[in-house]
């Protein structure tokens, strides 16, 4: 193929693949390499046979195929191997030359590479890429971050194939300096596990719960699509419990093992609300209840030891159909919340790092082609583009009247939940969160006379101004000195 590639990208797995073919549809022409050079030429003769492609089989011709500055996608698994990629190509590279990490890479990596290889004069970029095979192909959710002196030589190829919102916006803009871009995917990441467990737990509801079938459940999901909760996620549940097992007939769900596995963003995510200070519990539950359903025997041993309610619901028609109505609006209510942790730890992220995020941006970003997609990501961008300085999206008066009216419904579907045995760990923390946010008042000062009475922690007073800390000789026979304050 004669001439420059306007682009190059290391890594042809399904979403490096996906990701070349997207630019080449957009009119780019574009370099690739894989380090399984069979891959490359494989790739070339199937998917990519006649279209403008470069295959490379070795990084010095994969950069001597682009004109500088070059511009270099990696899509190469998080850890080590961008590390050793990176190594690999410094030799080949120019001051000016751009190098972007289009994997799942953790944030603190990318802070680290971004001040290392600003250093040697090139310009790294963090760049979460959301939306799977099909968002790669169609047009992904993009969330670039780094030097920003890279953003004018790759926003004309990433915002040309990212996905579009509804009137237009290309869902990808610049995020934030060094690790901006991978944190703000990360909390998407975590958004995601709140998101897609709190669907698990409304199907458990209705399956064990009410003793509904997959195909009475399937067009369950297809209605909320159709109104508040429309979603991708709750879209694809609807198509996933359409199918069949095409070996014995039955709802393919039914068949599969419940032991989901992760990749370990959302174990970022909560690691990051402890680092942090955020209460973002709902994410948190939602990594462990990934853990608790990977260990199947164990739980099924447990089974027949631990006692419990025994049998779901026992009501007719009619009272079936009111807790579902009940059931769609705790799951609106529930997942509202999980969005309003997740930016509340993007807000404390931004102050902590200097960041400056744009949350109304953010959610633009999440608009369309990622998978937590949703119809009210338009109402948190309205939300944050009325009030920069929102502390909380719970706060806004749209999301304020909207809990208000669902937590009737809230409340009795949690109840339900645990007098027939059903856990909701997404639903019933997400309330929990709800009314521990709303507390004037928290049992915290029972909490820090404990640890002043073992500890000589201090403790505050609500007659003196805070930052005061006062200790008690608590049993009489204690000393006067405390320990010194700090936040762990």
């Amino acid at each position: 193929m004669e001439g420059m590639a306007d682009i190059g990208v290391i890594g042809l797995a399904v979403m490096g693949e996906n990701l070349v073919l997207n630019m080449e549809d957009k009119g780019f022409q574009v370099a690739c390499y894989n380090r399984t050079i069979e891959r490359v030429d494989t790739f070339l003769a199937g998917r990519g046979k006649g279209k403008r492609l470069i295959g490379c089989h070795g990084l010095s011709e994969l950069v001597s195929c682009l004109e500088p500055p070059r511009r270099i996608l990696m899509m190469v698994r998080a850890g080590k191997p961008v590390d050793d990629t990176i190594q690999s190509l410094l030799p080949l590279l120019e001051p000016g030359d751009v190098l972007v990490d289009g994997g799942n890479s953790h944030y603190t990596d990318t802070v680290r590479r971004c001040a290392e290889l600003a250093a040697r004069g090139i310009l790294f970029v963090g760049a979460g890429v959301s939306g799977g095979e099909e968002g790669a192909l169609h047009g992904p959710s993009i969330m670039p971050g780094g030097d920003a002196r890279a953003w004018p030589l790759l926003k004309p190829i990433l915002q040309r194939i990212a996905a579009r919102a509804e009137d237009g916006t290309p869902c990808c803009d610049w995020v934030g300096p060094d690790g901006a871009g991978h944190f703000v995917k990360m909390v998407h990441n975590g958004i995601e596990y709140g998101d897609m467990q709190l669907i698990a737990e409304a199907y458990d509801l209705m399956s064990r719960g009410l003793g509904m079938a997959p195909t009475d459940i399937q067009p369950v999901f297809a209605a909320w699509n159709r109104g508040p909760l429309d979603s991708y996620l709750v879209e694809i549940t609807a198509d996933i419990l359409a199918v069949r097992d095409p070996e014995t007939g039955d709802p393919l769900v039914d068949r599969i093992l419940d032991a989901a596995g992760q990749k370990g963003t959302g174990k970022w995510t909560s690691q990051a609300g402890l680092d942090l200070g955020v209460a973002i519990p709902q994410i948190a539950e939602a990594v462990f209840a990934r853990c608790l359903s990977a260990i199947p025997e164990e739980r099924a041993a447990a089974a027949g030891l631990l006692s419990g309610p025994v049998g779901g619901f026992r009501g007719d028609e009619a009272e079936r159909r009111e807790i579902l109505g009940r059931l769609e609006s705790a799951v609106h209510a529930a997942k509202i919340c999980s969005y309003a942790q997740g930016f509340s730890l993007l807000r404390a992220a931004s102050a902590e790092y200097g960041w400056k995020l744009d949350f109304a941006r953010i959610a633009d970003l999440w608009r369309a082609g990622c998978i937590i997609r949703a119809r009210f990501l338009g109402r948190i961008r309205e939300a944050f583009g009325s009030r920069k300085d929102l502390p909380n999206l719970m706060l806004d008066p749209y999301f304020r009247e909207v809990l208000a009216g669902a937590q009737g419904d809230w409340r009795a579907i949690v109840r339900l939940a645990a007098d027939i045995g059903i856990p909701v760990p997404s639903m019933g923390t997400a309330l929990t969160y709800y009314d521990g946010y709303r507390s004037g008042r928290l049992p915290a000062n029972l909490v820090q006379a404990q640890r002043d009475y073992f500890g000589a922690h201090g403790y505050e007073r609500t007659d003196k101004p805070r930052g005061t800390f006062f200790h008690t000789n608590w049993t009489g026979t204690g000393g006067d000195t405390a320990s010194s304050q700090y936040q762990a």
